[in-house]
């Protein structure tokens, strides 16, 4: 990772959480390149390390994203604009395909790709005054980084048309009455609010949280049958683990389990 990378995104470590940070507050936390690289490369590496179990993705100052960088887009043509779709929809899929838990504490405003990044997380908290918006419609373009079918999944297609074809923000309270994000804290409780939700995550079993994320991913997308197939399937396969056998064993003993992720 060059230099430029190293400074648009920020990792710390709180025990067995990552908090990953976008930081360019100067454009508003909005994803350039740079940022995109700079993303794909701290989750890639943080997904490889065992001790991290539950990652946490914000932005610094206030504001979460202001999405894409328009600078970026202003002189593409049709086809750089494909690209550019194809490059952000590699990052939004790589964050909902990861096998550890990623959390969206939304610390501010989230908007166009800033929105679809929050999208793409497993939970998503917001502090009271965050705003989110598929704003797009806005500059004459549509959602390219899977907006639409990741707002339809959550929110239902009635809902995430009049979202995009408006591209109204919506406050915190609205984006939770619509189920939109999970919980809204106050802004300066966000951060410790959010960690403490992660450590929670992060004490259960790392195989099987893997594999419960990758079930409630695929199952929308099945029938009845392949679902009830693909759940047998993981089910059966978590008897095989040592967390298994540990987690029965504290629950007949009355203890807290000790997980181990094998």
């Amino acid at each position: 990772m060059d230099a430029a990378q190293a400074e648009v995104v920020t990792v710390e470590r709180d025990g067995s959480v990552a908090v990953v940070q976008l930081s360019r507050p100067e454009a508003r936390n909005a994803m350039d390149a740079a940022m995109l690289r700079a993303l794909t490369t701290h989750l890639t590496t943080l997904e490889s390390q065992p001790e991290v179990r539950v990652l946490i993705i914000t932005g610094s100052g206030k504001t979460f994203s202001a999405g894409a960088d328009i600078k970026q887009m202003v002189q593409m043509d049709a086809a750089g604009g494909r690209s550019w779709a194809m490059l952000g929809q590699s990052l939004m899929d790589l964050v909902e395909e990861l096998e550890k838990p990623v959390i969206a504490a939304i610390n501010g405003v989230a908007v166009g790709g800033g929105c679809e990044l929050a999208l793409a997380c497993d939970l998503r908290y917001a502090a009271s005054g965050a705003r989110l918006a598929q704003t797009e419609i806005n500059l004459g373009i549509t959602p390219g980084w899977g907006g639409t079918h990741r707002l339809t999944r959550l929110v239902g297609p009635g809902v995430a048309k009049e979202l995009i074809l408006t591209g109204r923000l919506l406050s915190a309270d609205e984006a939770l009455h619509l189920g939109l994000v999970h919980g809204v804290l106050a802004d300066e409780e966000l951060r410790a609010g959010v960690l403490d939700i992660a450590h929670q995550v992060a004490e259960k079993p790392p195989l099987a949280l893997a594999r419960a994320k990758r079930a409630l991913n695929l199952v929308a997308g099945m029938d009845r049958r392949a679902a009830n197939a693909l759940e047998a399937e993981l089910f059966g396969e978590m008897f095989g683990t040592e967390d298994r056998a540990e987690g029965m064993r504290a629950f007949l003993e009355k203890r807290q389990p000790q997980f181990t992720g094998r």
